[in-house]
Order: C-alpha cells, then sequence, then structure tokens
C-alpha cells in the first residue's frame, strides 16, 4: 500500500501537553491538542495516553498517528479538522 492520499501524515512531532505537530502528505501542517484526554470520563482504548510517557510512543503507520495499544487517531479527521485552522482540539 502506498500512503498517497493528501490527508496521509507524514511525520509526527511530540509537543509539551499533550499536543502533536502533524505534517500531511499534501503540505497542510498543524497542531493536534489531545490535552483534553486528561479530563475524559471514558476514554476507552485513549485511556493509556493519560500517561505522558505513552503518550509519546505515538508513530505514524500508514498514513495514521498510532500507540502501541492500537489506539489511532483517524488522518482524514485531522486534515478535515486543520483545513481552516492550524491548532485543534481532539474531543476525547
Amino acid at each position: 500500500m502506498i500512503p498517497a492520499a493528501p490527508w496521509r501524515i507524514l511525520a509526527v512531532t511530540v509537543l509539551p501537553d499533550y499536543r502533536l505537530a502533524v505534517s500531511f502528505r499534501d503540505g497542510r501542517n498543524g497542531i493536534v491538542d489531545c490535552s483534553s484526554i486528561k479530563a475524559a470520563s471514558n476514554p476507552g482504548i485513549y485511556g493509556p495516553l493519560r500517561d505522558p510517557d505513552f503518550f509519546t510512543q505515538v508513530r505514524v503507520e500508514l498514513g495514521a498517528l498510532t500507540w502501541p495499544n492500537g489506539a489511532d487517531l483517524d488522518p482524514g479527521w485531522l486534515h478535515a479538522e486543520l483545513a481552516d485552522r492550524t491548532s485543534w482540539s481532539v474531543p476525547f
């Protein structure tokens, strides 16, 4: 599979305070704020992301953000949310 879709993530950098800087295949860039995970009442598979050490284990796999426990964030969703702004807060 070749990650050719414009919304595929090429790179991620972990920033302080549960934020991620992402770069997409089409050149779009933005900040994904995941800090709301700390207050989520039922985070499900995203619960381990509350641990700062676990959160920093994010990787790009096939153009999506993924963590070792199988949690991921849909790159198409992130791409769309970052279309008209440079930062977006993920509602966990």
